[in-house]
């Protein structure tokens, strides 16, 4: 048991520390203190359920689908290309910087950014199913495999989050946030090329 536990939760480390457009939402949310710990909750929700999905069968059903993958691939494009512009749109304009400050989202907006960021990216679907999922089956005990998969996820979207509002103080300056949105919309931009060069090929 023990053995699956620790697979899984070393296996999902090293697979969630990498930056993506998921981390940057978080990291961004927390920095601004806005909503950050129930983004992180919903992020650590969404990870779990993707890992027992794909460990439980999942995983099978989605290699097969040449059409699910398709229009996974399209849609995150479509969603990375898009945040990433209102990011730069943030970063170029000194007057977006003050009116988010001034008015910050919504919890229900906040959310349903989260759920995009995080189901609209074919990554995850990659990560979590297919990789963790074909993984974790393989494993004597999987329902310990993805206990440990989830702790992991849990550790570091919760550290994640708390660690980057408590930096929040330090980083209130507008140049400050300039270059975190600079960085958000790079980000998301990078994470759409791979998706476009394998839509193209």
């Amino acid at each position: 048991m023990w053995q699956s536990y620790l697979t899984g939760l070393f296996t999902m480390a090293g697979l969630i520390v990498a930056v993506g457009a998921q981390n940057t939402f978080v990291l961004a949310q927390g920095l601004r203190r806005e909503h950050h710990l129930a983004v992180a909750l919903l992020c650590l929700l969404c990870d779990s359920l993707l890992i027992t999905a794909g460990v439980f069968g999942l995983a099978t059903l989605l290699a097969k689908s040449a059409l699910l993958t398709t229009l996974l691939l399209w849609a995150g494009i479509i969603f990375l290309l898009g945040y990433s512009g209102l990011a730069l749109h943030r970063a170029l304009r000194p007057q977006a910087l003050h009116s988010e400050a001034a008015a910050p989202r919504r919890l229900g907006k906040t959310l349903l950014l989260t759920l995009a960021v995080t189901l609209l990216n074919p990554h995850v679907y990659v990560d979590t199913i297919l990789l963790i999922g074909s993984l974790g089956i393989r494993q004597p005990v999987p329902t310990a495999f993805v206990l440990g998969a989830a702790c992991a996820s849990a550790l570091w979207f919760l550290g994640l989050a708390l660690g980057s509002a408590r930096l929040a103080p330090y980083l209130a300056k507008p140049q400050v946030w300039r270059l975190i949105d600079l960085g958000v919309a790079l980000a998301m931009l990078l994470a759409a090329l791979p998706l476009i060069r394998q839509v193209i090929s």
